[in-house]
């Protein structure tokens, strides 16, 4: 991979897995299909890989499992195929993190690109006017955090090449995809013209507006750029709390720029 996770994991292509180093943990991956995601197609027929992408949502160094569940924190690992599905490129259907009962909140999600490149869109709401909107451009090594309650998808953001990410996400989640299936998807469809990818407004929703930008760095959150996240957590496990305990972080939530 083009940026080193922290831990010996590695993503396979064909099909798609992914291989553990022997003081690994994880389970076998699930696999995400293209019909389990039809629903929120800009078309519901599209053609595509069979398999989207697949999925380990509990992975890391064994020594550093207590450590994990003492915060309640579970680090995933997703691969993605390369590809479209008919005019878009291979990407998640979206959704909100359900309240988790641990915290009594929607909790954040924090990204970290380890091979090809995304984008990792979000939205304001997922009711008819989904508000600011947002597709977050990041390449290897980059971090990208989606604040609690936003509805956000994952997109590959280069149809030609795999894309693979790791993710720090509260143990308990969960996934509302109510009000994204209620508009037949995203507020904003990716789109690939010319290999590139543009975003086409979804008509099912009243309003939104898009803005397209590059990654950026987390100083309000001391997150180090260059150092993989895996890492940065071995070296202060309370470091990502703020992601199983959002309301730690309620002030930056509520000034933070996307």
């Amino acid at each position: 991979m083009e940026f080193n996770p922290g831990f010996d994991i590695e993503a396979k292509e064909s099909p798609l897995n992914f291989q553990y180093g022997d003081q690994v943990f994880g389970a076998k991956p699930e696999l995400r299909t293209i019909d389990a995601v039809r629903k929120s197609l800009k078309n519901p027929f599209a053609k595509g890989p069979k398999v989207l992408y697949c999925i380990s949502m509990d992975v890391g160094e064994k020594k550093d499992l207590p450590l994990m569940k003492k915060r309640n924190l579970l680090f995933g690992a997703v691969t993605y195929a390369a590809g479209v599905v008919g005019d878009e490129p291979v990407r998640s259907q979206g959704h909100i993190h359900a309240i988790s009962s641990s915290c009594n909140d929607s909790t954040c999600e924090v990204y970290e690109i380890w091979d090809g490149e995304a984008y990792i869109y979000m939205q304001e709401s997922g009711k008819d006017d989904a508000g600011e909107c947002y597709g977050v451009h990041a390449k290897a090594g980059d971090v990208v955090i989606v604040p609690p309650g936003w509805v956000h998808a994952t997109v590959n953001g280069n149809i030609h090449k795999n894309m693979t990410f790791g993710a720090w996400c509260v143990r308990d989640y969960g996934f509302d995809y109510e009000d994204v299936r209620a508009h037949n998807g995203i507020a904003f469809f990716p789109i690939v013209k010319d290999d590139e990818i543009v975003w086409e407004f979804n008509k099912k929703y009243s309003s939104g507006n898009i803005t397209i930008k590059e990654a950026r760095e987390y100083p309000e959150f001391e997150i180090e750029k260059g150092k993989p996240i895996y890492t940065q957590f071995q070296e202060n496990p309370d470091k990502f709390l703020f992601v199983s305990k959002p309301a730690i972080a309620k002030e930056i939530w509520e000034s933070m720029k996307i």
